[in-house]
């Protein structure tokens, strides 16, 4: 028994003995996609579209992104199943990522169901696809319409009160979650959904009505201002809740409602430690600076709360009023002319480049930042006067004695440029680029130049001329 005499078998076209033997060693490799694929083919050569079909889900339930299998089953039901071919075809279109394609087929595959269970089984995937693709109007229709039949289940309710949820429907999500409940779907998870939903409609008893959560609980009590209760509990919680990220942040809102600032900065901290860069860090911290009267800080943090959500505008005027409190703090002038440079706004950002590099002189970043704006600008005397800051901070920096050479030459200032090309030269591996230079250094050896008076000059010209 191998593949070896399988592959034979299949050579000498005695397709039925390789078609067993291929048998014989899947039962002994019942995961091998290969062995699947194999006996896929055969079934498919030997007339046995039954099988080779239930050999082609086997390898979709190993592999779920298979093109081969998804095309296969959908010429094995090209002309015997309809549904089944536009299912197929659908999926294909999904793991392609050809979303609409696959809204089509499985519409159309919908227009040939023949039972209540694939209406409604290709109806849920259609109500995923819409979800992806924005249409959540046409999503809730689909979910409404597997509810009204009795073939449902409690997925349905869940992913509806989501859709709803995420159009801030919120009541309508509620009264979906109670539907479910009162159409024997009374389960835990319906229950704790519907508790989370209650909270965020500010009904906290109806919340702890549901809930088993404690931490969910906790959260409700400290909304109503109960914060003895809710710290009685988080108090029992301490040694196995040490690593909850969401118990460090009810702590820390614990301690925002009876003022203890500082207690509940160091619960934000321990919350960031656990969940890197969320929003609510920043939106706590925020609010906690600005009720120890830290407007710098406050704005600081809601700038960063933007930027976690994508909001770089707003996140940029949060930045510019922190800045009008303090307009000396580096790490803040970097971020507002990083942003900027963001924004697009290029010629604003440089202002705060020239800032940072006028607080902190060999900051390098800064320098060819306004280096590489002069040179942008055609202001090459003002860029050779920012790589001279670079070099002085780094003379052994090839790319720097590079442009250093080439923004003289362009200021037609031959000496210069030819001392720091020949300074490229002592510090450069021997590759292209060097021979490119060594080239230039010749040429410019052989030539004349008068040095441009740069743009100042020019510009002080005009008003001198009679």
């Amino acid at each position: 028994m191998s593949i070896t005499t399988a592959e034979q078998f299949e050579e000498n076209e005695q397709y039925e003995e390789s078609y067993a033997e291929y048998k014989r060693l899947h039962a002994q490799k019942p995961a091998s996609v290969d062995i699947l694929e194999r006996l896929g083919h055969l079934a498919t050569i030997l007339g046995k579209n039954v099988d080779a079909a239930e050999h082609y889900k086997k390898i979709l339930e190993l592999d779920s992104s298979s093109v081969l299998a998804y095309e296969q089953l959908m010429d094995i039901y090209m002309h015997s199943d309809r549904y089944k071919y536009y299912i197929s075809r659908g999926n294909l279109h999904v793991v392609q990522d050809e979303i609409s394609h696959a809204i089509n087929d499985f519409k159309k595959a919908l227009n040939k169901a023949q039972t209540e269970q694939e209406m409604n089984s290709t109806r849920f995937v259609l109500a995923n696809l819409y979800e992806q693709t924005g249409k959540n109007h046409q999503a809730v229709d689909e979910y409404l319409r597997i509810m009204d039949t009795n073939n449902t289940n409690e997925l349905v309710f869940l992913k509806l009160a989501q859709v709803y949820l995420n159009e801030d429907s919120l009541t309508s999500a509620i009264e979906t979650l109670e539907r479910a409940r009162n159409n024997g779907y009374d389960t835990e998870n319906v229950k704790e959904n519907l508790a989370k939903l209650y909270l965020k409609n500010n009904q906290t008893e109806k919340a702890r009505e549901f809930t088993k959560d404690e931490l969910l609980t906790v959260k409700s009590l400290l909304e109503e201002g109960e914060n003895l209760a809710a710290f009685e509990i988080l108090d029992k919680m301490n040694v196995k809740q040490k690593k909850n990220a969401q118990y460090h942040l009810l702590l820390a809102q614990y301690y925002f409602n009876i003022k203890t600032w500082d207690k509940a900065l160091e619960e934000v901290t321990e919350y960031e430690k656990l969940e890197n860069n969320s929003p609510l860090t920043y939106q706590m911290n925020a609010l906690i600076y600005e009720e120890k009267g830290n407007d710098f800080n406050a704005h600081i943090n809601w700038a960063k709360y933007n930027l976690a959500r994508r909001d770089k505008d707003v996140a940029l005027n949060e930045y510019f009023l922190a800045y009008q409190i303090k307009d000396n703090d580096l790490v803040l002038i970097r971020n507002i002319a990083e942003l900027l440079e963001d924004t697009g706004d290029k010629m604003h950002a440089v202002e705060f480049w020239e800032k940072l590099m006028n607080l902190e002189p060999t900051n390098r970043k800064a320098i060819e930042r306004l280096a590489d704006f002069k040179e942008s600008i055609g202001d090459y005397r003002g860029s050779t006067e920012a790589l001279e800051k670079l070099y002085e901070i780094d003379n052994k920096n090839s790319v720097v004695v590079k442009k250093l050479a080439m923004a003289y030459e362009k200021v037609k200032n031959k000496e210069k440029a030819l001392e720091y090309y020949n300074k490229f030269i002592s510090i450069s591996p021997v590759n292209e680029e060097y021979e490119q230079i060594q080239a230039k250094i010749k040429k410019l050896d052989s030539i004349e130049m008068v040095e441009d008076e740069g743009l100042l000059g020019k510009l002080m010209g005009l008003f001198s001329k009679r």
